[in-house]
């Protein structure tokens, strides 16, 4: 199948710099998901079928797929060239014949979304969150905000209470996502720049147990929901400005 078949259920949703997003529309579609699985190896295709319920077998192969066909875009690879590794806490990498492929990667999806970061170099997170409203707001917010932001939250009217919590929690996500450790970083440990929790689209983030390095950090979000990237900065770059 040609990277032009799964033009109809991906598209370019922003550009930053050397940083490429792509949407994945994940609404079900059975001819979508043939063309999707038509790109995956056996590798894969066996974790599709360890799936139990028809929703996240979806996810997975949408935009592992059209992953693939922008990772063989981007370096100029035929898809069974191209494999997956992972790192310790199970962050993906991409290979090439083997060999560790010159790209910075990462993968989020939430309901009927998708969003696939793509750069050259640096540690890079992206996140996607529908805002549901299942969750007790108050009660997780305790528990994966800071002090600060707990003030915040606090202040803010009910109705922009959820708008709050999910873009906190996607930009928070993001930046776990780009350090590549999971959860075994309490999230409430670090807090959010003052800047950004009060409307500004982006900033810079230092993490407080690791203060050399520098991380771009934007919301991405919309009406349609909350979302946020985060890229390790190259040390070399001049910090004027910050």
């Amino acid at each position: 199948m040609s990277a032009d078949a799964l033009d109809s259920w991906f598209r370019t949703y922003r550009e930053i710099d050397d940083i490429l997003i792509t949407h994945v529309d994940l609404s079900p579609d059975e001819e979508c998901e043939a063309h999707a699985i038509s790109w995956l190896d056996e590798k894969e295709r066996d974790r599709l079928r360890r799936y139990r319920y028809d929703r996240p077998r979806r996810e997975f192969a949408l935009c592992r797929a059209v992953l693939r066909s922008i990772l063989c875009s981007r370096l100029g690879c035929e898809n069974g060239r191209l494999s997956f590794g992972t790192f310790e806490h199970g962050k993906p990498f991409g290979l090439v014949d083997g060999k560790a492929a010159p790209v910075s990667f990462n993968v989020s999806h939430s309901g009927k979304h998708g969003l696939i970061a793509l750069a050259p170099k640096g540690r890079l997170g992206v996140d996607v969150e529908e805002r549901v409203n299942r969750i007790d707001l108050d009660g997780v917010g305790e528990f994966v905000f800071g002090p600060e932001e707990q003030a915040d939250f606090a202040s803010v009217k009910k109705y922009e209470k959820r708008h709050l919590f999910f873009k906190l929690w996607t930009l928070k996500e993001a930046l776990i996502k780009a350090l590549g450790t999971g959860f075994s970083l309490d999230p409430s440990r670090f807090e959010i720049p003052p800047e950004m929790r009060r409307g500004a689209r982006k900033g810079i983030f230092r993490f407080p147990h690791i203060p050399e390095a520098r991380w771009r950090l934007e919301n991405l979000g919309n009406a349609d929901f909350a979302a946020a990237i985060a890229q390790e900065l190259d040390p070399a770059l001049d910090t004027k400005g910050e």
